[in-house]
């Protein structure tokens, strides 16, 4: 009687393990590429003065990705790591991922401007920094700290970026 239970609980346990390791592994390449969702392509970036404050606007096709906004002591194109030509004394680096400012066949999709110098009442410059593995960050320069409000709008997607003056 001993030996038969020790026999069921080894089978069992083999049994379970194989169902486990089913559900663990992962799903082929072919289906997760169905059910994702193509990577967001970054279309354009502008800007303008109001009143109160100064607009960055990052236009996008897709979905809006996640955005990072993060005070940077220089700014540094992806990549080479040069430093990027604009003139400031405190930069913002916008970073957007996953996205993209090419399609698949490596094609430019982006129609906005690489490098700007603007002469608003605090936004002083504008630069795309990089399009680089998934990840599209973009440069912004002023003369004194930026205050700034950073959210995605919808229908069309884009995010933006409020300075306060």
């Amino acid at each position: 009687m001993h030996t038969r239970l020790r026999r069921f609980v080894a089978l069992a346990s083999g049994a379970l393990l194989v169902a486990g390791l089913a559900f663990a592994s992962p799903a082929s390449a072919s289906s997760l590429a169905s059910t994702q969702a193509p990577t967001p392509l970054v279309v354009n970036a502008r800007w303008g003065g109001h009143a109160t404050f100064d607009r960055i606007v990052i236009d996008l096709q897709g979905y809006a990705p996640t955005v990072t906004v993060t005070p940077v002591a220089q700014l540094r194109y992806d990549g080479s790591g040069q430093p990027v030509p604009l003139a400031g004394k405190h930069f913002l680096e916008i970073r957007l991922n996953p996205a993209a400012a090419h399609d698949d066949a490596g094609e430019s999709v982006y129609r906005g401007p690489r490098l700007r110098k603007i002469y608003l009442g605090k936004l002083k410059g504008l630069a795309m920094t990089g399009d680089y593995e998934g990840y599209v960050t973009f440069g912004a320069a002023f003369d004194t700290l930026p205050y700034y409000r950073a959210y995605s709008l919808h229908s069309p997607e884009r995010f933006v970026v409020d300075i306060a003056h």
